[in-house]
């Protein structure tokens, strides 16, 4: 059996799609088989929350009287510095931006109290945003210094653009030294006192569509509370990496780049956060439909936690010095129990990423697919997969 998305479509239309989410249809397998399941299910939602470093938003603040050309000058929002490396009045704002007189690890751990993934998230909460600029002046452009509020209502274009989302699987991060570390993965304390790791397993996007069949350029998503498109793979799409049986990947893999408008979003849903010893960065709620077009496809997203592994890595040495070292495997139902065992030793876990907000967006998702206020866009052209040889290479240094 087969189905098109056009015919999904018109059932979402008619109010007669049936609609579950990526942890209801393993049950829905379980009971009925994936023949059975096919049949009866035409969208699996798919949804993350977590930390994505790789995130920001550009903005067209308008034209001042008179006017100022901030390509090539200096900007800053709420004191945190944006990319002015555009036109007039376009600026780019990115998700781990700091203020420049911010200590950052002079003191360490650095307390990174505020940054670019936080005014993000005030610009969407629709707070007021302190913008002061300064430019060298042209003919054109005669303004050389701007000190202005600026609220998101009134912003002509604010766009949330991220190169590298939802990553389609991630380690987990441990530290085999004798003293704390401070990283991207969190706090890892000496000794493997503990084991962090950040996906949402089963209820991840692309480990529910590991080979990319349904999801490409044009894919239409549920992004920080409104709705956004996947515009390309993102940065360090790796589609090549080493996979299970079950085609899903047991190290990182694929990843989205993805845009959206900022205007349509919700702060609950794009969070700006701070770790110790690291940065700051925003957290991102995607949420991803699956269409079950064939029983391949839903036996994909039928996928478990205890079938998705992940590699544990040492992040005060293999990970820093880029050495390709696994301290072992562990699926995520290990990790969901609270401990895994790391060199015979029973190591504490912890996730960065929200199961819970996860469960939350795959929930609201599919009550806005059963309502008809979301329908599902045929993709222009797929992610490249481990067919097509496309890799993530790392720097040649010369």
């Amino acid at each position: 059996m087969s189905k098109t998305i056009a015919e999904i479509n018109e059932k979402i239309r008619k109010g007669k799609a049936v609609v579950v989410d990526a942890e209801e249809i393993i049950d829905l397998v379980e009971e009925k088989g994936v023949k059975k399941a096919t049949q009866e299910v035409d969208v699996v939602t798919t949804a993350t929350f977590g930390p994505m470093c790789s995130s920001g938003a550009y903005l067209n603040i308008g034209h001042s009287k008179p006017k100022i050309k901030l390509g090539g000058g200096r900007v800053y929002l709420n004191n945190i510095p944006a990319y002015a490396g555009f036109a007039a009045v376009d600026i780019y704002l990115g998700a781990t931006a700091l203020p420049e007189d911010d200590p950052r690890n002079e003191v360490f751990p650095g307390k990174f109290e505020y940054g670019g993934g936080h005014a993000i998230q005030d610009l969407v909460a629709g707070k007021d945003i302190k913008l002061v600029a300064s430019a060298y002046g042209t003919d054109c452009y005669p303004r050389k210094n701007l000190k202005t509020l600026i609220n998101l209502k009134d912003l002509n274009e604010a766009v949330l653009f991220n190169p590298r989302n939802a990553y389609q699987n991630y380690n987990v991060a441990v530290n085999l030294s004798d003293k704390t570390i401070y990283t991207y993965m969190g706090v890892l304390k000496a000794n493997m006192g503990n084991a962090n790791y950040c996906s949402a397993g089963q209820l991840s996007p692309l480990l529910n569509d590991p080979l990319y069949k349904t999801i490409g350029i044009g894919s239409r998503i549920f992004l920080g509370g409104g709705t956004g498109y996947v515009i390309w793979q993102g940065t360090q799409h790796n589609p090549t990496a080493q996979r299970k049986d079950n085609d899903v990947p047991s190290v990182p893999a694929g990843t989205l780049a993805v845009i959206g408008d900022l205007k349509e979003m919700s702060s609950e849903y794009l969070v700006g956060i701070t770790m110790p010893g690291y940065g700051v960065t925003l957290t991102v709620g995607i949420g991803i439909p699956i269409p079950i077009l064939n029983e391949e496809i839903c036996r994909y997203t039928a996928v478990k936690d205890e079938d998705i592994w992940a590699q544990i890595v040492d992040y005060s040495s293999s990970y820093p010095l880029g050495k390709k070292e696994s301290l072992g495997e562990v699926n995520y139902a290990q990790l969901k129990s609270g401990k895994i065992l790391v060199k015979n030793r029973d190591v504490l876990t912890g996730s960065l990423s929200s199961y819970s907000k996860a469960k939350e967006i795959a929930t609201i998702f599919k009550e806005w697919i059963e309502k008809g206020r979301f329908l599902l866009s045929e993709p222009v052209a797929y992610l490249p997969g481990p067919d097509t040889g496309y890799s993530f290479k790392p720097l040649k240094e010369r």
